[in-house]
């Protein structure tokens, strides 16, 4: 896969419906694109439009620097080196997981002994192989469809809510798959979801849809701390911080998290020294204090400078913008943000004003998981 991005341009009008979608977007060539938005905000007809599976007449896609679609040409589907993952896994009932696995392998352009072995292990399959596909939880099922996308050898992968169906615990079973896939795949994976919990967790990059329109596109650790995107949703205002595992404190089973600004303490559960993780604070656990309090059970006070306060739907709370870090500039595009929710008494008891130095008491701080 080259480094080009993927460039989409579709507008679609459906008469009967009269939906529309109207899309023009640069989509980077690796990592996670979640399209996030409501249901009927139009992400899972982009995303057939892009498999060839929706006709869209005058549109233009290109998939690293290689037009699929023009205004004179369009690429079928079958034709279109790319992988499909649904929100149900549509498996072969008559065949077994391996079974269903050669049936990619048919399809693909190049067959390797050594690509299937990799895909395998890195969704957990060896184990269920001889396995029949009716036996499987839903969970595994969907680790199988992701498999057999992969196995196709596509320069796409695309990803139609593949959670949707499942229940929190299958959920939380196959999210470490999907990390691990962001991690070791060189291809672009687009995702579609109306999970602020999942895009948290995956996304590199974010596309927010509203009614068939991009509102909003960029970095996730950009648009994850921007309040608009929650507009989206009913999550709650969270800041969500790239770190690296930087030390383990066996004694008290804990592990420090190093990023730019600041470092916390956070529950070790076997996470590597080195390895990346990302973290959620939410507004709610933050409060902020004039001085830097040691007597405290807090563990994590961060130094910080506020950046902007503002009024809410609840005259009674304020939203606090922080820059992590006391040296530095809230327009530096390495700095991190947090955010606090305090209440407007707090703020006047405080004196709290743009600029202004503060500690951050974080209260509850989680890798996402």
């Amino acid at each position: 896969m080259g480094s080009e991005p993927i460039h989409a341009r579709f507008h679609l009008l459906r008469r009967q419906t009269g939906f529309e979608l109207d899309i023009d977007l640069d989509l980077p060539a690796r990592g996670v694109t979640a399209i996030f938005g409501r249901s009927g905000s139009g992400k899972t007809s982009l995303l057939r439009c892009i498999a060839g599976l929706e006709r869209c007449p005058g549109g233009y896609l290109s998939v690293a620097g290689q037009p699929w679609q023009t205004a004179s040409y369009s690429l079928p589907t079958h034709r279109r080196p790319l992988g499909y993952v649904f929100q149900e896994a549509s498996l072969f009932a008559h065949l077994n997981v391996q079974g269903n696995l050669d049936y990619a392998l048919r399809r693909a352009s190049e067959r390797s002994d050594s690509h299937t072995r990799s895909v395998v292990e890195l969704l957990g399959l060896e184990t269920l192989l001889d396995r029949s596909v009716q036996s499987l939880s839903g969970g595994e099922r969907q680790r199988v469809a992701i498999a057999r996308a992969l196995l196709i050898g596509p320069r796409v992968l695309l990803m139609d809510e593949p959670l949707a169906s499942l229940d929190d615990a299958r959920r939380q079973e196959i999210l470490p798959y999907l990390e691990r896939l962001r991690g070791e795949l060189h291809i672009p994976i687009l995702y579609v979801s109306h999970s602020l919990s999942e895009v948290r967790r995956l996304a590199d990059y974010i596309v927010v849809m509203e009614n068939g329109r991009q509102t909003a596109s960029g970095p996730a650790r950009q648009l994850l701390n921007d309040p608009a995107v929650l507009s989206q949703s009913d999550g709650e205002l969270c800041s969500v911080i790239d770190t690296e595992v930087s030390e383990r404190h066996r004694e008290w089973r804990l592990i420090r998290l190093s990023f730019v600004g600041g470092e916390v303490w956070v529950r070790d559960n076997g996470e590597a020294i080195g390895s990346r993780q990302r973290l959620s604070i939410f507004a709610r656990d933050v409060s902020l204090s004039l001085t830097e309090h040691r007597d405290t059970s807090i563990v994590n006070i961060l130094p910080c400078r506020i950046v902007a306060i503002r009024e809410t739907h609840d005259t009674a709370m304020r939203v606090i913008k922080l820059t992590l870090g006391s040296d530095i500039n809230d327009n530096d595009t390495t700095s991190n943000v947090l955010w606090a929710k305090l209440t407007a008494r707090s703020v006047a008891k405080l004196a709290l004003r743009e600029g202004m130095p503060v500690w951050a008491q974080v209260k509850s701080v989680a890798i996402v998981r």
